[in-house]
């Protein structure tokens, strides 16, 4: 490697998974990390491949320029969406460091899904219907109209979090309505602020994600990965997810890779959809413009896309040949919850839950199996994960009333 590939990398949001596969990626090639966290317990602090960890002490203007200068850093990462706006604005202010994010005009609009999905509808690509509600619309009229089931999200989460939080309405990543007095239920909720999510007709299918880094116009690597469950089952973070093969759906990559260089976007993003194997169809859910929750799969299975993203933005060169590997992926403590909820639900048949509680143990044993968080080379983050988990169970039980503050258990 060059020297450029001995300069350190500051990584900030290690606190979940994705940010400890790019911990990982990185630190695997020699490339010091300086990992920062929103607390004490982030899974990046136990990492073997943390040069130094830190809490982030606050808004990035306020301290990431005179670190960058400070420990010769050459390159940031982050992961989550607030920090990748932040992290744009920054890049005049942090001199021969590279901010490997994407520009705050491009990143704006794939956080808008109102904008993405007419891009992607001038590109080909099929959109669920949708109604963004606005004031002076007869809502009863038009949920009468729609057909049913219907998601409720907001097409820009960021853009309204501090209005919701205000108004004391917390922020839904989706919601379900079966019918008209469902969904006008829903919207009411909004009407004190004046603003309400999208309406989508949902559609069938499962998930499948496709993974693209962009760089100069063209894909310079890709993968692509089917949810096989979630957490919360109606759609959240997924627990278990495998790879697909690039052979498969290889005409719908062509189309997320258009709609990326139509967009301009450089660097990594997850073109999401809904794919109906029924009728061969592809539904646009989103795309994501940061590293996702999934990426912990595409890792195990030899897709590195934080490294992909550093090696274009810093070292400029061609990508080495890699061999794709077919494995699956788990995050162990959002599948438990799957598990829990599959034996609690009682409209179920019991000998399907039976099986289903079969099947959970059995994946165990899958030699195509890999995790989130636990790896035999890096271990410490699944030990610095139990602890933490622990260490809430004490402060929750402490915090209870008749208990005293900070005493442990006798059992401890």
């Amino acid at each position: 490697m060059s020297e450029t590939s001995l300069d350190p990398i500051v990584v900030i949001g290690t606190d979940s998974p994705i940010g400890l596969t790019v911990m990982r990626e990185l630190g695997e090639r020699g490339i010091a990390v300086h990992a920062f966290g929103k607390g004490e317990d982030a899974l990046g602090r136990w990492s073997r491949h943390a040069s130094r960890f830190r809490t982030i002490p606050g808004p990035l203007a306020d301290w990431l320029p005179a670190y960058v200068a400070a420990h010769r850093i050459g390159a940031v990462m982050a992961i989550s969406e607030h920090h990748l706006i932040e992290l744009a604005r920054l890049k005049a202010r942090l001199g021969g460091a590279r901010a490997l994010c994407p520009d705050p005009e491009k990143l704006n609009l794939v956080l808008d899904k109102r904008r993405t999905f007419a891009l992607a509808a001038e590109a080909g690509i099929d959109v669920p219907r949708g109604w963004h509600p606005a004031a002076g619309e007869d809502f009863a009229a038009i949920a009468r109209s729609l057909d049913y089931p219907v998601a409720i999200k907001w097409p820009d989460p960021n853009a309204v979090s501090r209005q919701l939080a205000a108004g004391g309405i917390a922020l839904e990543k989706v919601e379900y309505a079966a019918d008209a007095p469902s969904l006008l239920d829903i919207l009411d909720r909004y009407a004190p602020l004046g603003v309400w999510p999208l309406v989508q007709t949902w559609v069938a299918g499962h998930g499948l994600g496709q993974m693209l880094n962009m760089h100069d116009g063209r894909a310079t690597l890709v993968f692509q990965h089917r949810r096989l469950r979630e957490w919360p089952p109606s759609g959240g973070v997924s627990a278990l997810c495998e790879a697909v093969p690039l052979a498969e759906h290889a005409a719908q990559m062509e189309r997320s890779e258009r709609l990326l260089r139509r967009i301009g976007w450089e660097g990594p993003a997850m073109v999401e959809y809904r794919f109906d194997p029924a009728t061969g169809r592809y539904w646009l859910m989103e795309i994501n413009g940061r590293f996702w929750g999934s990426m912990p799969l595409a890792y195990h299975c030899g897709a590195h896309f934080a490294w992909e993203a550093w090696r274009c933005g810093v070292e400029g060169k061609d990508a080495a040949p890699h061999q794709i590997r077919q494995r699956r992926a788990r995050y162990v403590i959002p599948d438990a919850k799957h598990l829990l909820a599959v034996l609690r639900d009682g409209k179920l048949p019991v000998l399907r839950r039976l099986a289903f509680g079969l099947r959970f143990v059995a994946d165990f044993l899958d030699p195509r199996m890999r995790y989130y968080v636990w790896s035999l080379r890096d271990p410490g983050p699944f030990f610095g994960d139990l602890i933490g988990i622990v260490r809430k169970r004490l402060r929750r039980r402490s915090e209870k009333p008749g208990t005293t503050r900070g005493r442990l258990p006798r059992s401890a």
